[in-house]
């Protein structure tokens, strides 16, 4: 099956609280599916995650059941009041149970969910891809494909023939799957809901059980016969022969093909994207606050050095380091962030970007064709690699958003469309083989160091190309060997916390002090 991520769905969201995008938005996508299956009714819950995945050590820490609790009361990834969700889910009176046990994973980030009210019991299995991108693989005991970028109809029947003779007759649907799993149900995907009558009709019908309606839950809906310009960088600039579009456009007529919206629309939805981390950087500047966090405000500090001129100069490098450090507090302090490409590297492109543009003086629309350049070449690396670091280790995240952030900064230096190719080749080779090794099991540290890595990396891979440097191997190929050497880096470090800094006594000695509440920040 072809895969066509989407910049407004894959790349550039969600926008959300909490630290991961893998554990946090991903899971509220899942809660929130598992809600509409069980016609919003739970009372009680199983969650079960595999021992040899990522989940069984960061599910808590990193927000995993944060996000599904509020997934489950039917909240928003940026809902203000998810740090609370915890309380929220006791409150409504909903039972949870929380396993490590074999489940036999095949993906470090399975979830695997039985949902129970007093008319029945359901069972999920889930998938967090990266970058808070989701596929649900199996429901009660049948092997389906959802990635909640559709109208789902789940039609549990006795006889499903009589049930698809009835639909094809009254509703267009895209696809219309019949499936036999513990119980025989019909799933249909779709660009509308059942309308009433329709749903009536059907529920009136003798075998009907039950039916099951969810809505998407990602922004940018798929299709049927869903096509897309190109795929990979070789394809796009073949795509461009004749055309000679900078990738801004480029990333325009790929993104307005892929969603079938126009590219005012999309230009208007990167306009909100860039807002909201124009926003973000500026709260963080100010300070936050929040318990529950390693490091305290260090970008108030960094801004006060650099303005009295206490710091090594290079103007442009400071400001994406201060500006990088805003975002990543408030991440961490639950404030509202855009996931671009994930949560955990979501200082690096507005960091990067952002900082430019106040330094060199630059419009709002030179930062949104910076953030559509930025969001074509994430498209290469999630259609051909992937965000997570669960699956790649931090070259998946800080990597991909250093590459994505290089060839946007040589756009916003006037530079080539092979420039910023070139410079995104550069700074994704750099990066190859980073680890993911959270100190205490949250993402704060090292990640604030690797997401000023990638972003200075950017700075300097851009520059380079700039300079018409070589950058030797083609984006694709990059892109190719990365995806193989995410599959070489061990399972320990994969934000598993089980290797690499996440295991030094000190990060085990703060993990503990942290449980017991005794970090305070400023």
């Amino acid at each position: 099956m072809e895969n066509y991520p989407s910049i407004l769905n894959d790349v550039m969201g969600p926008i959300m609280r909490g630290p991961s995008s893998s554990h946090c938005a991903a899971s509220l996508r899942i809660g929130r599916l598992c809600r509409a299956l069980m016609d919003n009714e739970i009372t009680d819950i199983l969650i079960e995650f595999d021992p040899n995945g990522s989940l069984a050590t960061t599910h808590k820490s990193q927000g995993s059941d944060m996000g599904l609790f509020g997934g489950f009361l039917g909240w928003e990834a940026y809902d203000e009041q998810l740090k609370f969700a915890e309380d929220a889910i006791k409150g409504a009176g909903i039972e949870v149970e929380i396993d490590i046990v074999d489940i036999g994973f095949s993906h470090p980030n399975t979830y695997k969910i039985t949902l129970t009210n007093t008319k029945e019991t359901r069972q999920l299995i889930a998938l967090s891809t990266g970058g808070g991108m989701i596929e649900v693989i199996e429901i009660d005991g049948a092997k389906v494909s959802m990635a909640g970028d559709y109208y789902e109809t789940l039609i549990y029947c006795t006889s499903g023939d009589e049930m698809k003779n009835i639909i094809d007759a009254e509703m267009e649907y895209d696809t219309l799957q019949l499936h036999q799993g513990n119980d025989l149900f019909v799933e249909i995907k779709s660009q509308q809901p059942l309308d009433d009558l329709l749903y009536d009709k059907l529920l009136n019908q003798k075998g009907i059980l039950f039916i099951k309606q969810l809505s998407p839950v990602l922004p940018i809906m798929s299709r049927k016969n869903l096509k897309v310009p190109f795929i990979t960088c070789d394809e796009m600039l073949q795509y461009n022969q004749g055309k000679n579009l900078p990738l801004w456009e480029l990333a325009l007529h790929f993104e307005s093909t892929r969603g079938n919206i126009s590219q005012k629309q999309v230009w208007g939805k990167m306009k909100e994207i860039a807002n909201i981390m124009e926003s973000s950087v500026q709260a963080g500047l100010k300070g936050t606050e929040y318990d529950d966090r390693i490091l305290g405000c260090q970008s108030v500090g960094f801004k006060e050095k650099m303005e009295s001129n206490q710091l090594l100069s290079g103007d442009l490098s400071n400001r994406i380091i201060m500006f990088v450090t805003a975002m990543m507090e408030v991440k961490s302090s639950m404030g509202v962030i855009v996931a671009a490409p994930t949560a955990g590297s979501c200082g690096v492109v507005p960091g990067a970007i952002i900082g430019t543009a106040a330094t060199l003086g630059l419009s709002e629309g030179d930062v949104i064709k910076a953030l559509l350049t930025a969001g074509i070449i994430g498209v290469f690396i999630a259609a051909h690699a992937t965000f997570a670091a669960e699956v790649g280790g931090c070259q998946a995240e800080c990597g991909s958003g250093s590459g994505m952030s290089a060839a946007a900064l040589v756009q916003m230096a006037g530079g080539t469309l092979e420039q910023s190719i070139g410079a995104s080749s550069i700074a994704l080779q750099n990066c190859l083989g980073m680890i993911c090794d959270p100190v205490a099991n949250r993402v704060e540290a090292p990640c604030l160091g690797k997401n000023v890595l990638g972003a200075t990396n950017a700075l300097s891979c851009a520059n380079m190309a700039l300079a018409n440097y070589n950058h030797l191997i083609p984006l694709d190929e990059v892109i190719y060997t990365m995806d193989q050497v995410g599959q070489s880096i061990p399972n320990t470090l994969r934000c598993t916390s089980l290797g690499g800094l996440s295991v030094t006594k000190t990060s085990k000695e703060i993990e503990v002090r942290l449980n017991q509440r005794a970090f305070k920040s400023c």
